[in-house]
């Protein structure tokens, strides 16, 4: 997959409910620093939606992206496979001019987990932009190239969800 740019408004179903969820999840968001709110919902193979949020830390080191909170609550509830998830970036002046991407260590996260999908690449979809933008990709487009279980030769099928 690469890019498709979509208006917020021609979302349909649990695309833009997930994103919802992103959306609504921003308002939990504990950013008193950088007022960068983040919120992620993760749907899972299962059909649950998890989400998380950034939360900012004086140390600026110990702060965790939404990303990475989304997909530790979900396995800490004992979901490991994945089928979609959104992030929403809003500061205080609403949703940003373009839309945002997820940083190098989520993007490394959410591809540690597209690696447990049978087959199935797990969905991202990101927005809304202040225009109403939103896109949908995959990890092969916003981490090409990448290291994964697969480069260790490790075989980690205990950790699938059988479908």
């Amino acid at each position: 997959m690469s890019v498709t740019r979509i208006s917020y408004d021609h979302l349909q179903g649990r695309q833009k409910q997930l994103l919802d969820s992103a959306i609504e999840a921003t308002s939990n968001s504990y950013a008193p620093y950088s007022r960068f709110y983040v919120g992620a919902a993760l749907l899972t193979a299962k059909k649950d939606i998890i989400t998380g949020v950034n939360v900012e830390n004086a140390s600026y080191g110990l702060t965790v992206c939404a990303e990475r909170v989304a997909i530790f609550n979900a396995v800490s509830q004992d979901f490991k496979s994945f089928e979609a998830i959104a992030v929403s970036i809003k500061n205080d002046h609403g949703f940003l001019g373009e839309v945002g991407y997820p940083c190098g260590a989520c993007r490394q996260v959410l591809r540690e987990f597209s690696s447990l999908q049978y087959d199935k690449h797990l969905e991202i979809i990101l927005g809304p932009s202040k225009t109403g933008d939103v896109i949908i990709t995959d990890i092969a487009f916003l981490l090409p190239n990448s290291f994964g279980l697969e480069n260790l030769g490790m075989d980690l099928s205990r950790y699938h969800e059988k479908p």
